[in-house]
């Protein structure tokens, strides 16, 4: 039986105080999210999809799945997704994408797709700086790992460039303008998985792409 390419799909969630008053929406999207990542599996059989995913306040980070399969996954709930306390960004960011790079060591023939969603800058990391994200970032996107930053109510653009990340979406803090964040979240998804597909450059254009497509109907 032929090996399959693994794609992982690391999601890092706020799970800070201000998202509460987003939190069915997101709840909602992140489990639409889910079933688009297991639709492209089947729409690209030569994959094998796995999901980490993370969320995080100032309580500490919840690691709610880590390389599962993507056919497996549960949906989250408001039990599973309480947000609460602050905003401990950079240190999600550190934990996780460690964690992954560490389990990773070794092979070759995968990639990596990193998807950051918060409402706030960063207010409350003790172990990791803004300088020690980037530096991680800048050495994963040349081994195939690509990062995607969402985010509304601060300047995403900004930020997202501090930590060398170069996709990124900004979406407004209200339930049709989440809807519209997943829907072209998940058409992004699909079309990365068309450029692994053809061996297309994935570091990035990861949103830009599908502008383009929908400027062509």
């Amino acid at each position: 039986m032929e090996k399959k390419h693994q794609v992982h799909n690391l999601i890092i969630l706020d799970e800070s105080g201000s998202m509460e008053s987003i939190k069915t929406a997101i709840i909602q999207g992140f489990n639409e999210l889910v079933q688009t990542i297991q639709g492209i599996e089947k729409q690209f059989p030569e994959q094998e999809h796995f999901i980490s995913f993370v969320s995080f306040n100032g309580l500490g980070q919840k690691l709610l799945h880590f390389i599962d399969p993507a056919s497996k996954l549960k949906q989250i709930d408001d039990k599973t997704y309480k947000p609460n306390a602050s905003t401990p960004l950079f240190d999600a960011m550190g934990f996780s994408i460690n964690k992954l790079k560490q389990s990773l060591q070794g092979q070759t023939d995968f990639n990596v797709l990193v998807t950051i969603l918060t409402d706030g800058e960063e207010n409350a990391s003790k172990e990791f700086s803004g300088n020690d994200i980037k530096k991680l970032v800048e050495e994963l996107k040349q081994n195939r790992w690509t990062f995607t930053y969402i985010g509304t109510d601060h300047d995403v653009e900004k930020i997202a460039i501090s930590l060398s990340i170069n996709n990124t979406m900004l979406f407004e803090k209200n339930e049709a303008g989440i809807r519209k964040m997943f829907m072209k979240e998940q058409n992004s998804r699909a079309n990365y998985s068309r450029k692994i597909r053809s061996n297309e450059d994935t570091s990035s254009n990861y949103f830009e792409d599908t502008e383009d497509d929908d400027k062509k109907k």
